[in-house]
């Protein structure tokens, strides 16, 4: 009976952790995505000729 619940601990253990790195790598991709969209928004350097970061705003 304990090998039992051993299996199925381990099991819930593996399973939730398998879980949470497949959320982290959807939330990498979506932070990734609106990085690249403020970098495009960006356009590189502002119009008084210093750099501007697209971040500047916050």
């Amino acid at each position: 009976m304990g090998v039992i619940l051993l299996v199925l601990l381990l099991a819930l253990i593996l399973g939730g952790a398998g879980f949470a790195v497949h959320a982290l790598w959807w939330i990498a991709v979506i932070v990734f995505v609106a990085w690249l969209v403020g970098f495009g928004m960006s356009g590189g350097a502002a119009a008084g000729g210093g750099r501007r970061r697209w971040y500047g705003r916050w």
